[in-house]
């Protein structure tokens, strides 16, 4: 089976307190605020390198991270940062992962009009889009099939997830004769 490279992971927290967005633009380095034009702070984290949306709602949304763990390091490291800048923050960020995507190589052309026939819950619309949109129910993920044979996996909530949606896709396009 082709090896799965994981592209971003979408990781959120709560930290159950209201945050005065003005006084973290002031007292972190590498922010954004315009709040007429989006309601929340942008964040650039170096190491590990994602950027963090941050509200006022004390919600935190963290892009950009290659794995589970950078998602979680980054958090915490915002977290520290926020911390350090003098605000208080009386809870342990509980980091839940809200997707990941994931691409692989089948490294093999595909024919996705077939593939459009022979599998269920698919959308294939070439002149919109050069992929094939399959829905896939186990795991629940959407993947992206395209005719070089390569396959984008997005809302995955593990990296086995991610992984598995990989080797199902591949073993059912196998049983269809499409692979």
């Amino acid at each position: 089976m082709a090896k799965v490279e994981i592209e971003n992971v979408v990781a959120s927290t709560s930290l159950g307190q209201k945050f005065d967005l003005g006084l973290i633009t002031v007292a972190l380095d590498n922010v954004e605020y315009e709040p007429e034009q989006f309601p929340g702070l942008v964040y650039h984290l170096d190491e590990p390198k994602a950027a963090a949306l941050i509200f006022g709602s004390g919600k935190i949304v963290c892009t950009g991270a290659k794995s589970i763990e950078e998602a979680k390091l980054a958090i915490d490291r915002i977290v520290e940062r926020i911390r350090e800048a003098g605000i208080e923050i009386n809870k342990k960020p509980e980091v839940i992962v809200q997707n990941v995507v994931a691409t692989a190589n089948l490294n093999t052309e595909l024919n996705l009009d077939a593939i459009a026939i022979g599998l269920d819950n698919t959308e294939y619309e070439p002149e919109q889009f050069p992929g094939l949109v399959y829905r896939m129910q186990d795991p629940k993920v959407v993947l992206l099939l395209f005719g070089s044979g390569k396959i984008v996996c997005t809302g995955a909530k593990s990296v086995e997830d991610a992984e598995r949606a990989a080797e199902n896709v591949a073993k059912k396009l196998k049983e269809l004769g499409l692979f």
